[in-house]
């Protein structure tokens, strides 16, 4: 386990930087440490700072514009007219808790449900992604009996006391829970193997071996079908099936962590889960589904759920309040009516496509994968021994970051750039971001 955070510490301001900045920029960075603390991260050693957004784009106090390849939390993309006119209606009518009756979390619900394999038939509501795996690992406990939740060895699910615990991506500062296992993710650029899904099955039925040893009852297996945090590794539609078998035999429920692979984005399907063939006994979501609303939720088997519920009252004072469900129930009309899907699957397509030929062109470039509009582009120092170039990658970043592109790292060398805009990137869009990429490489790397 890095004694860094991957997911904060690799791609961020620090005190070093602040001599190279323009002084509006750094009495603003010396404010927010005031204010703020030391906990906050920013973004590159030249903060950006943003003042408004549309689509896919974003603009900072110069007025120069950026193309945005990392936000996911504005799902369709940045202040979408939907969006913001259901959240503006709802606004200016009643926006309360979910203890008094109302029709709108009801209809959301009902369509909701619909995108989702029958098995899975109740929901709950909540704020953030971390609030919804927080639940799914107390309704696992509840249904098991047991504490022992298996993870993978980059992954990130949240930042509550619980979902920290199971987070190796937070770095070493951050303990991890005794009962929880980490394994490792499967890479098939690293792993050489004829069979992937076989392979992380077993890392799974190790892990869950090794808690029985340890007397450790087994609760279950947390997991983002694209491992996002652990760089980006969809591999091949439908692996996850065998791991999710093993857990089941072994009396353990699969929680799928769908904040960054859900809604469309994969364009295979609507949910990253289904990619697989499978059916998670919990499935959690995250701000996406609101466009940045805060806005999060819980879908589980009935069976599964009642497990908690017969037992524990939950009430959330915020989640799934009238105004973040109208802006939930926006997202899921524009994703239809707009195609979202489909457009991802096309698009996503073409930007594989262009980032494979400008592979050809940099020997920097060990791999490209990705589904839909979520890529990992990683970067290597030699091709032959799949030797990770973090410093090269993070130096990218910043060329990037000059040519308007924004985006972060991911994976637990920090080396793969991570490649994950609004749902309304656009095939114009593909040329500014190899345009920048085949810029950054040569420059670093001539």
């Amino acid at each position: 386990m890095s004694a860094r955070s991957t997911i904060m510490d690799d791609n961020s301001f620090r005190a070093e930087h602040a001599d190279a900045l323009d002084p509006a920029t750094r009495a603003l960075t010396e404010r927010r440490e005031k204010s703020l603390g030391g906990s906050y991260r920013l973004f590159y050693r030249r903060p950006v700072h943003l003042v408004r957004g549309e689509g896919q784009y974003l603009w900072d106090a110069s007025g120069r514009r950026y193309l945005d390849m990392y936000n996911n939390v504005a799902s369709l993309g940045h202040c979408h007219p939907a969006v913001v006119e259901a959240v503006t209606r709802q606004a200016s009518t009643l926006n309360t808790h979910t203890r008094y009756l109302h029709e709108t979390i009801l209809d959301y619900t009902d369509d909701l449900l619909t995108t989702l394999p029958a098995e899975l038939d109740r929901a709950m509501y909540m704020c953030t992604g971390s609030e919804a795996n927080d639940l799914a690992l107390r309704v696992a406990k509840f249904v098991t009996g047991g504490d022992g939740v298996i993870v993978t060895r980059e992954a990130y699910h949240g930042t509550s006391e619980l979902t920290s615990s199971v987070s190796p991506a937070l770095g070493s500062g951050q303990p991890i829970a005794p009962t929880a296992r980490l394994v490792d993710a499967p890479d098939a650029y690293r792993v050489d193997t004829p069979d992937l899904g076989a392979w992380f099955a077993q890392r799974v039925s190790d892990a869950i071996d090794d808690m029985e040893r340890a007397g450790t009852r087994f609760a279950g297996l947390l997991v983002d079908s694209l491992f996002s945090s652990d760089g980006v590794l969809p591999g091949p539609a439908g692996y996850l099936r065998e791991a999710a078998d093993v857990v089941h035999r072994a009396g353990g429920v699969v929680i799928a962590d769908e904040v960054q692979p859900g809604f469309a984005r994969t364009g295979e399907a609507f949910w990253g889960f289904a990619r697989h063939g499978i059916v998670p006994d919990v499935v959690t979501m995250g701000k996406p589904m609101g466009n940045g609303i805060p806005v999060s939720g819980l879908v589980a088997r009935t069976e599964v759920l009642d497990a908690f519920s017969d037992r524990i009252p939950y009430f959330n004072t915020f989640g799934g309040n009238p105004v973040s469900m109208a802006a939930a129930r926006a997202v899921l009309d524009t994703i239809r009516s707009e195609g979202l899907q489909e457009h991802s699957a096309a698009i996503g397509a073409e930007l594989l496509t262009a980032l494979r030929g400008l592979a050809t062109r940099h020997e920097a470039i060990g791999d490209v994968r990705g589904a839909g509009l979520f890529v990992g582009l990683e970067l290597v120092s030699d091709r032959t021994a799949l030797t990770p170039d973090r410093a090269l990658a993070l130096d990218v970043l910043e060329e990037l970051r000059e040519r308007g592109v924004l985006t972060s790292v991911a994976g637990p060398h920090g080396n793969v750039l991570k490649l994950r805009p609004p749902l309304a990137f656009a095939s114009a869009d593909i040329a500014w971001v190899t345009t920048a990429l085949d810029e950054a490489l040569t420059v670093l790397t001539s």
